[in-house]
């Protein structure tokens, strides 16, 4: 960025979101390692099982696009961890009850046995990431994210045109 574009923005509040998203970027490779470490399993992996788990479901599963959707995830990296959950026996592909010809993606009973068998680890893991925050705290840092979630969103940055200066 030349000196001139940086002149436009304010310094003081580039530094501030510049650290902002690198302690972002840093929690989130925390997560994943210590995911790993200590659950054996990713963030993603958690998450699947977490959302699959829904009593709400019923054991009906959801559809991939609405699982994407609902994580925040590319279809990619999803479909990644279902084949590695599947091959585990913890997920199955299931009829969708609202359309016949299309497939949900469900927890077997063994992948609702191991979400359970991991509940107490669970617990554990959020008491000690979180043993420094209030109900407050985490209250507010939920409300944050949200919001921060919700920009993201938002961005579409336009291209400069390759015939100016």
């Amino acid at each position: 960025m030349s000196d001139s574009k940086l002149g436009i923005y304010d310094q003081s509040l580039y530094m501030i979101h510049n650290r902002l998203f690198l302690r972002l970027f840093q929690v989130g490779n925390s997560l994943d390692r210590q995911c790993l470490n200590e659950l054996g399993i990713s963030p993603v992996h958690w998450a699947v099982m977490g959302a699959l788990s829904r009593p709400h479901l019923n054991n009906a599963g959801m559809s991939f696009s609405d699982l994407t959707e609902y994580l925040g995830v590319s279809r990619q990296s999803l479909d990644n961890v279902l084949k590695r959950l599947e091959r585990e026996g913890s997920l199955q592909r299931v009829t969708s009850h609202q359309d016949k010809r299309a497939k949900n993606v469900a927890l077997t009973q063994s992948g609702q046995q191991s979400w359970l068998d991991l509940q107490e680890q669970f617990f554990q893991f959020y008491r000690q990431a979180m043993s420094g925050f209030s109900l407050d705290d985490l209250a507010s840092s939920i409300h944050l994210l949200n919001k921060l979630n919700t920009g993201l969103k938002q961005i579409h940055l336009t291209q400069p045109d390759a015939n100016t200066n």
